[in-house]
C-alpha cells in the first residue's frame, strides 16, 4: 500500500501544518482540502503559515473524484459531524481515516459510519493563529498516530509511516492508542480549560506551583475516569508532563485561550462537558471540571455580548 493521495477537512492550526508540511511531497491534485462557502472563498486567496503563502487545491463535499488514500480531519470538535458527512466524497473502499481532534471518541464516532477505515492519531503542536495567519515551530510538533494496539504495524501504518517520512513530519506509533489520546486529553482539559479561565501563558506552569497544583488536580481527574475504563495512568506520568511543558516557549497560548481571546466557540463541551458526563457514567466526581465548565461559559457568554 502507498499513500498517494490526500484529503485535509479543516485548516487551523494542525490542518494547515500537515497540508504546508504535505505539500512538499505531494501534487495540488494529490492534496485537496475540503471546504465550502465562505471558508473556501477565503482559503481560494491563500493562507499565511509561518509567513509563507500556500495555495492549497480545494474542493466541495459535493464535489465526486479520485478517492483519497488517507484522509485526515481536523476540524474543532463541533464540526465533527457536519466533517464525517464532509468527506464521504473523498472516501473509497482502501481509505484509511485518520481523526486529529481533540478529545477520547472521535474515533469511535466515525468508526460508527466508516467501520474499520478509521485509525487513531493525536496532535502535539504549539502554534498562534491570527486574522494574517498561522505560526509554529515545526520541529516541536509531532503526530502520535497507528492502530488500537500496535504491537505489530499494519500495512496502512506503515504506509502513513512512510509518507511521513517523507514529508518531514515528525511522529510516534504509541503500542496503546488508546493510552495515548486519554494522556493527551488529560493534558488538554487541564492545561486548555484553566489557561482559558485564568488568562496564562504557557510559561506559567514553569514558575507557579499554584497554577501546576490546578492543572495537576484537573488532569486527575481525568486519570480517574480513565482508570473506571481500564486505562491506567501512574503519579510518575502525572509528573512527567512538567518535564514537557518546560520546554514550551514561556509566551504561547493554549488554543482555548486563543479561542476567548479571540471571542470564538471554545470545545468546552469536549473538555468539561465530556469529563462531566463521562464521571457520572462511572460513578467518579469531577467537580474541578464542573467548576471549568461553568467559567468557560460565563466567559463566552460575555464575548457574546450577554453578560
Amino acid at each position: 500500500m502507498k499513500i498517494e493521495k490526500v484529503a485535509i477537512i479543516g485548516i487551523g492550526a494542525i490542518g494547515a501544518f500537515m497540508a504546508s508540511k504535505l505539500s512538499s511531497v505531494l501534487s495540488n491534485e494529490k492534496l485537496v482540502v475540503i471546504a465550502e462557502g465562505e471558508r473556501k472563498a477565503r482559503l481560494e486567496k491563500g493562507l499565511l503559515i509561518n509567513s509563507k503563502s500556500y495555495q492549497f487545491q480545494i474542493v466541495t463535499p459535493e464535489e465526486k473524484s479520485e478517492p483519497a488514500d488517507l484522509v485526515m480531519i481536523a476540524t474543532k470538535y463541533q464540526g465533527l459531524d457536519a466533517a464525517t458527512k464532509a468527506i464521504k466524497n473523498q472516501v473509497g473502499k482502501h481509505t484509511v481515516i485518520m481523526s486529529l481532534l481533540n478529545g477520547v471518541n472521535s474515533e469511535e464516532k466515525l468508526q460508527e459510519v466508516y467501520g474499520d477505515k478509521v485509525i487513531y492519531a493525536l496532535m502535539r503542536l504549539s502554534s498562534i493563529r491570527t486574522d494574517e495567519g498561522i505560526s509554529f515551530n515545526e520541529r516541536n510538533g509531532y503526530i502520535e498516530f497507528g492502530e488500537e494496539r500496535n504491537d505489530v504495524l499494519s500495512e496502512r501504518i506503515l504506509a502513513i509511516k512512510t509518507l511521513f517520512e517523507t514529508a518531514g513530519i515528525q511522529y510516534k506509533i504509541p503500542l496503546d492508542m488508546r493510552k495515548a489520546l486519554w494522556h493527551k486529553y488529560a493534558c488538554n482539559v487541564a492545561e486548555n480549560q484553566s489557561s482559558a479561565i485564568l488568562g496564562i501563558p504557557f510559561g506559567a506552569w514553569q514558575v507557579s506551583e499554584t497554577a501546576n497544583h490546578l492543572r495537576e488536580a484537573a488532569m486527575r481527574e481525568v486519570f480517574a475516569v480513565a482508570a473506571k475504563k481500564g486505562i491506567i495512568f501512574t503519579e510518575e506520568e502525572l509528573l512527567a508532563q512538567r518535564e514537557l511543558l518546560s520546554h514550551v516557549p514561556y509566551g504561547n497560548k493554549t488554543s482555548m485561550l486563543q479561542d476567548i481571546e479571540n471571542k470564538r466557540v471554545t470545545e468546552v463541551e469536549m473538555f468539561a462537558g465530556e469529563m462531566i458526563a463521562m464521571g457520572k457514567e462511572v460513578g467518579v466526581p469531577t467537580p474541578i471540571n464542573e467548576v471549568f465548565y461553568d467559567a468557560i461559559k460565563i466567559l463566552e457568554e460575555k464575548n457574546k455580548g450577554l453578560i
